[in-house]
């Protein structure tokens, strides 16, 4: 059976402002059902280990976030992540990244990120993000000192779509840019259109649109 180590945010407040954060449950819960379906098996995990925010965006009236939302087992793993620290990357086949806005604040510098994601990708194995889980590539060197992202075609929440949520001056960075800077070759659709981008094993998605054919890239991927 292939495995997927899913990684959520571990950050509940956006920087100093008091305003809650977490993860986005659609951006879990999408490609989840995806990879399910394919008996593909997923952890979850977090930067800090334990009960991951979510975001408070959740729609219920979304059937799949209502299917895993009224599951025990689910209830339970995200109430009980795993300390992202504390995975093997030989344990499993892909990482994922989900998004949400305190993914910006604790992804991209977090040791087990930078750790791991390089061992993920020089083994062979799937890198995947979407939304704001692109932040956690945006700082990732390989063993040779260049950027993972350095020449890859990348999908990732863009500039335009963080001023339409109003959260320009709130993140730490703007995550289109950050990626740019670093090498990235951004691709981007029209504000809330579905966009996925597979660059080699390299796969990520634009926004919450994007996560159920993120989920089918990777069954792809994996197969």
């Amino acid at each position: 059976m292939k495995r997927v180590l899913f990684v959520v945010t571990s950050c509940n407040v956006k920087g100093d402002t008091g305003i809650p954060t977490g993860f986005n449950l659609a951006e879990v819960t999408h490609p989840l059902e995806k990879l399910e379906a394919n008996h593909i098996d997923v952890t979850i995990a977090s930067i800090k280990g334990g009960a991951a925010p979510t975001d408070g965006l959740e729609d219920m009236n979304d059937p799949v976030i209502a299917k895993y939302m009224g599951s025990d087992k689910f209830r339970k793993a995200i109430a009980n992540t795993v300390r992202l620290e504390d995975t093997q990357v030989a344990d499993f086949d892909a990482i994922f990244f989900a998004g949400g806005h305190g993914t910006m604040w604790d992804f991209p510098n977090a040791p087990s990120v930078l750790k791991l994601v390089p061992q993920f990708y020089e083994s062979g194995k799937v890198v995947s993000a979407v939304c704001h889980g692109p932040a956690a590539l945006v700082n990732v060197k390989l063993s040779d000192g260049a950027y993972l992202i350095n020449g890859k075609k990348i999908a990732a929440f863009t500039n335009d779509e963080e001023e339409e949520v109003q959260s320009t001056n709130v993140v730490p960075f703007l995550l289109e840019t950050a990626l740019i800077n670093h090498g990235a070759l951004h691709q981007s659709s029209p504000n809330w259109s579905k966009k996925v981008v597979i660059d080699g094993r390299l796969v990520t998605g634009q926004n919450p649109q994007s996560a159920a054919s993120l989920g089918d890239a990777l069954v792809k991927l994996l197969e």
